[in-house]
Order: structure tokens, then sequence, then C-alpha cells
């Protein structure tokens, strides 16, 4: 039996909004009302999943790749592998940066850091 069932992942930021506007562009979920000030929920309303930004004053970005500046997790996303180039152009206009390529085809992944520096890997699937 479950201890416990999960809820929302949070990522803290200098800018709720801002990041909040860059995932629901880049998963195609829309954006809550803002209930409390600093925090900003994308909601994929077919089935439930939220993720949520906090305002961090003082926040400090993770670096890739760093053990000082350590990025703690990341968010794997699926992409369809012959989307792959469509999917980097489009999160390279969100703002995201691309800081590992998939190695000339070697990994099925390459990895970016969205506009507050957090590292996401899109990943190449067959379906």
């Amino acid at each position: 039996m479950a201890v416990a069932k999960m809820g929302v992942v949070v990522l803290d930021c200098p800018d709720p909004r801002r990041l909040a506007e860059f995932y629901a562009a880049l998963l195609g979920w829309k954006i809550a009302p803002e209930e409390e000030p600093g925090w900003v929920e994308v909601l994929d309303e077919a089935s439930g999943r939220r993720l949520a930004f906090q305002e961090s004053p003082g926040y400090i970005p993770p670096q890739w790749p760093s053990l000082e500046h350590a990025q703690q997790f990341h968010l794997d996303l699926d992409v369809p592998r012959d989307g792959i180039e469509e999917a980097e152009r489009e999160v390279l206009t969100l703002g995201a940066r691309l800081v590992e390529g998939d190695g000339d085809g070697a990994r099925d992944w390459r990895v970016y850091l969205d506009p507050a520096g957090h590292p996401f890997c899109l990943c190449m699937t067959d379906r």
C-alpha cells in the first residue's frame, strides 16, 4: 500500500510566471489561475498532471555539468525520434539553451537548460 500519491513537481525560480509560460508552451498545457503570489502552475487538463513554479529570492541555477552547482534533478520529456529537430527549434525559440547534444546520434537524448537554468532532456522515442 502506498504511503502517499505524487502531487505536483515544483521548480524554484526567480520569475514563476515566465517559467510557467515556457513550460505551458513546451508541453501544450494551460496556465492555471494564479491563487497566491510567487506560485504559478501549469496543468494538463486531460490527465490532471501539474507542474508548479515557486518564486525563490536569491535563486542560483544549477550548472551543467557541475558538482559544485549540481542539478539535483531534471525533467525527461519524450519526443518522437522523427520530430527531434523540430522540437529542438521550438524549445530554443521558447528560450531554452542546448548544453549537450546527442553525440551525432550516439545517444537518444539532448540536454537543454530552461530560461531559469533548470536542465531538461528531450528524449527520442520510437512511438
